[in-house]
């Protein structure tokens, strides 16, 4: 008979946006009038840039003319677009990253899941809490875990809390560990940091021997110059960390499918033997045996994203959506909420009011104000008592939110 993946039975209910779905699925069939906005998930609601539009139509175009038309692409992404990336995103900014170190995918969040591939099983991971689902629940599949406890924290995992006392940047562990998953601008909770912060941890990880997997999905966000957008600025990190990037949210890519990830040729790991193996070899066979690319056409449209058309129009994106997350932020704090975040990021972490759960508060948002956000208790046990609140939408829909919530939870300066 076939056997299972037991490992999957570990994991606790279900993932948390389908669990939100589920939920609003419900209310919304029971009221099928009840106006629903949703600020929960991190989706985009904008169009796609002009310039990618144009160039996806012309690469449509070309795949009708047996002269241009384009099979099986290199899994590890076209010549063309590794190096537009590099030059803008790496280079530019003092980042010794070269074209061949950058690959190529339809999503960090695949990549962030499947770079596990490469690792072996006895290695001791971080994470912060509250974290970025995916992060973990890819860890408890792979088999890294132990049993959840009662919190929710999963054996054979080191969680490194994030709060208002250290400004929801981990601190340093007194342990060694081997991976480290780091996320900023910080996935929930819209914190940042700044050089020396990395490089602390850059430092950390030489002296560790440990790997930093930095998801760096919202550096479109930054606006303050003196905060890092990839970690490949902080000297010494192109021998301790991969690089996770995306078109998701700079470019309205979500449905779209591209991003990319940055292996250095640099970067080693030890075998059983104690020999170092390097893994950009690692992850380049991984990909060329698991993965047949990105299609031409998204690509296309991707590589649009760094002609000067592309970056006013991404420009011009990217400061709607930090536009809305002032809107949230500023008209919370007005109305005696406790926030965070929202500032060099889309997200707006905000302290429930009233003492409720995240549950709690998710369930009287959709049903008082038929708002819909997401429980920090889904992001980790540390994030119980927040909600964290996205400024993807549209500036009517975000508007008519904060009428609502700012109704129905007035506060005054209580916390």
């Amino acid at each position: 008979m076939a056997t299972v993946n037991e490992n999957y039975l570990k994991l606790k209910a279900g993932y948390l946006f389908p669990e939100i779905a589920r939920r609003v699925n419900a209310f919304a069939a029971a009221n099928p009038k009840a106006p629903i906005i949703k600020l929960g998930i991190g989706d985009v609601t904008e169009p796609l840039p002009e310039a990618c539009r144009r160039a996806m139509i012309q690469a449509v175009e070309e795949m009708g003319d047996r002269n241009t038309f384009k099979g099986y692409g290199p899994e590890q992404g076209y010549g063309w677009l590794r190096e537009k990336i590099a030059h803008h995103d790496f280079q530019a900014r003092g980042c010794d990253i070269e074209p061949d170190e950058i690959f190529i995918s339809d999503g960090s969040k695949c990549d962030t899941g499947n770079i596990l591939d490469i690792f072996g099983k006895n290695n001791k991971i971080a994470v912060t809490d509250p974290v970025y689902p995916v992060y973990v629940d890819t860890n408890v599949m792979a088999g890294h875990t132990g049993e959840a406890n009662d919190q929710g924290e999963y054996g054979g995992l080191v969680y490194l809390p994030i709060s208002a006392d250290n400004h929801f940047t981990a601190q340093i562990p007194s342990e060694a560990v081997d991976l480290i998953y780091l996320c900023f601008p910080n996935n929930p909770t819209g914190a940042t940091a700044t050089k020396e912060h990395l490089a602390a941890w850059v430092n950390y990880a030489r002296s560790h021997n440990a790997i930093i997997f930095f998801d760096a999905a919202y550096e479109a966000f930054i606006t303050d110059a003196s905060l890092p957008h990839s970690i490949y600025e902080i000297e010494g990190a192109r021998d301790c960390a991969i690089e996770f990037r995306s078109f998701s949210k700079n470019a309205g890519f979500t449905g779209t499918r591209c991003a990319f990830t940055v292996v250095p040729k640099t970067l080693t790991a030890q075998a059983s033997d104690g020999s170092k193996v390097e893994l950009w070899k690692l992850w380049n066979r991984r990909q060329s045996t698991k993965f047949n690319g990105v299609s031409y056409i998204v690509q296309r449209g991707a590589e649009a994203v760094y002609s000067d058309a592309g970056q006013e129009q991404i420009k011009a994106l990217v400061s709607f959506y930090l536009e809305n997350a002032r809107i949230i932020r500023e008209q919370l704090t007005a109305a005696g909420i406790q926030v965070y975040g929202g500032v060099n990021a889309p997200y707006v972490w905000v302290k429930t009011p009233d003492n409720l759960s995240s549950w709690d508060f998710f369930d009287k948002l959709l049903q008082t104000c038929h708002v819909v956000g997401t429980p920090g208790s889904g992001f980790g046990a540390a994030g119980e008592g927040y909600f964290r609140i996205s400024a993807f939408n549209s500036r009517a829909n975000v508007e008519e939110a904060m009428k609502r919530i700012t109704g129905q939870f007035t506060v005054g300066n209580r916390e």
